[in-house]
């Protein structure tokens, strides 16, 4: 089983109840609030270029890197007519980041972190998007805590719409700190009218706050934040999402 191969086609039917928008209001809130050196913004772990898009539209000059090259192909066909300029698209993973540029803001959204499993690699992800932030530039990035991820321990979930019918279990480790999500797709050919069977493996790990600040720390940000999910005050206790807020010193 890999990830993505499968569910890239479906990603977008399966999360429609994600709201762009909200997200990218809530990331210009921040962005207001700190200041920008500019408007050259990187949506790392973009996915199938959803926020890529919503952002552009709203006047950013965007570069999306992800490493699924599925994924990257229906953000690419998703971006063709955004008016202005067009956002650029890049096959890259995290921990190997390499820009034409520097950048002004950074973010990574839906607990795109997460899905780094090996800490080392995040490391390296984080000296990479320090490296290519501006002075002064922002790094925004949102984690499914400790807690959400263990107590999706042994469920089962069902998502369900008129092409598309995916079940999938998840399973903690608290050994490994890691959540496996085990998935079954099925999904309908229109041309042939058979179902298509796909299955994936997706994993998290589950980071606390203050790994992930010195993490953070250590790569070089400074004036680290978090906040509770897409709100502008800090976490409460039992959040299951939280969101950091970085700055590569001026």
């Amino acid at each position: 089983m890999s990830s993505y191969d499968f569910l890239a086609g479906c990603y977008d039917e399966l999360t429609y109840d994600v709201h762009y928008s909200n997200w990218a209001d809530y990331l210009e809130r921040h962005f207001r609030r700190r200041g920008l050196p500019g408007k050259t913004v990187l949506d790392l772990a973009c996915g199938t270029g959803s926020l890529t898009r919503e952002l552009a539209l709203r006047g950013y000059e965007m570069i999306g890197v992800d490493q699924s090259p599925e994924m990257l192909s229906e953000a690419v066909e998703k971006n063709r007519a955004v008016d202005g300029i067009q956002p650029i698209f890049l096959c890259q993973p995290m921990e190997k980041l390499d820009l034409y540029g520097t950048i002004d803001a950074c973010v990574c959204c839906l607990d795109s972190i997460n899905y780094v499993t090996d800490p080392k690699k995040l490391k390296k992800a984080f000296d990479r998007v320090h490296l290519f932030l501006m002075p002064g530039g922002l790094f925004l990035f949102d984690v499914n805590t400790p807690e959400k991820l263990e107590g999706l321990d042994g469920q089962v979930f069902l998502d369900e719409t008129e092409d598309t019918y995916c079940v999938w279990r998840a399973e903690y480790s608290r050994r490994s700190r890691i959540c496996s999500y085990y998935m079954d797709i099925f999904r309908l050919d229109r041309q042939s009218g058979r179902w298509d069977r796909g299955e994936e493996l997706h994993r998290e790990r589950a980071y606390s706050i203050p790994q992930l600040t010195s993490f953070l720390e250590e790569a070089g940000f400074r004036d680290i934040q978090t906040f509770g999910n897409l709100k502008m005050r800090p976490p409460l206790p039992g959040e299951e999402r939280v969101f950091f807020a970085a700055r590569k010193d001026t």
